[in-house]
């Protein structure tokens, strides 16, 4: 996740924990699956040089394109490459390689995206309920939010959103959409407040961020991919090498943490942080949006 101040200048989350922990040397092959406006790929690729091979991953055309140009005066190899980080067997093998030193993986919504209404991330600004990272892929907010059965509806914003609101909330969009399709961010998030019980107290958190947060990680299959890719990752690691993930909700950091733990009882592979690392508070102050980020690292040494 990132917090844009221009096009080019934005602030990686907890760069310097990525780069210890990452400990990546001259002529290594990197993988950066979630390239994002190459934030993390800049500071890879100077520790691995002209020698070294950067592989960026991203879905997002336009992040990609801002981060070829930042990427402009690496000297190495650099291959960037659209694509879903759970096809990183593929885009591997599309380019010959086998083996690589280190995969790292932010798995937050970057500013780009947020800030950006056409996107339809966010409910700060209106706009079309959209949420694809990738805008060729098929399923939009709109349809699940207009097509899903009740039931599933729910059911998606509970699992998804941990939201303990989520029936009410499901049944009203249901009782309007009946009348006429929601269409917009804005009225996605004035139909949950209107769900809300009587005298509910708001929490810090706005009261629809948890129905959206539902809605995305299901248009991206985010949950799902997460799985596929830490196993695809850790097959392609050299022994020593590391795959480092920067979390930012509960559930996506439970898929790290169990993945990590079980490949460490089998033995092939060591913690490297025991609980996750978390942002330092002058971070958190400079950049709230890394305030919920949890950072873990795990070695393959088998």
């Amino acid at each position: 996740m990132t917090n844009e101040r221009s096009e080019f200048q934005h602030i990686s989350v907890m760069s310097q924990e990525v780069q210890g922990a990452l400990d990546l040397k001259e002529g290594a092959v990197v993988v950066d699956g979630t390239l994002g406006l190459g934030g993390h790929a800049v500071m890879m690729a100077a520790k691995i040089g002209i020698k070294g091979h950067l592989i960026g991953i991203d879905q997002d055309a336009c992040a990609i394109d801002l981060a070829r140009i930042r990427l402009k005066d690496f000297k190495g190899r650099l291959d960037v490459v659209k694509s879903n980080f759970s096809r990183l067997d593929q885009v591997l093998k599309d380019l010959g390689v086998d083996e690589v030193d280190a995969v790292l993986l932010d798995l937050g919504v970057s500013s780009l995206q947020l800030d950006d209404p056409v996107r339809g991330f966010s409910f700060r600004a209106d706009g079309p309920l959209d949420m694809r990272m990738d805008a060729d892929a098929a399923t939009t907010a709109e349809e699940l939010v207009n097509e899903l059965p009740e039931k599933d509806l729910a059911d998606l914003i509970f699992h998804y959103g941990e939201e303990r609101f989520s029936r009410r909330i499901a049944q009203r969009i249901v009782q309007l959409r009946a009348g006429q399709r929601i269409r917009t961010t804005g009225e996605l998030a004035d139909i949950v407040l209107r769900s809300l019980p009587r005298g509910y107290q708001r929490d810090k958190l706005h009261p629809a961020t948890r129905t959206f947060q539902a809605l995305r990680i299901a248009v991206n299959r985010e949950l799902e991919v997460l799985e596929e890719t830490l196993d695809r990752a850790f097959k392609h690691l050299k022994i020593g090498g590391r795959i480092a993930v920067i979390a930012f909700h509960s559930l996506e950091d439970r898929i790290v943490k169990d993945k990590f733990r079980t490949l460490a009882r089998e033995g092939c592979a060591a913690l490297l942080t025991k609980k996750p690392l978390r942002p330092t508070e002058a971070e958190a102050a400079d950049n709230p949006r890394s305030r919920s980020a949890r950072f873990r690292v795990l070695e393959r040494i088998g």
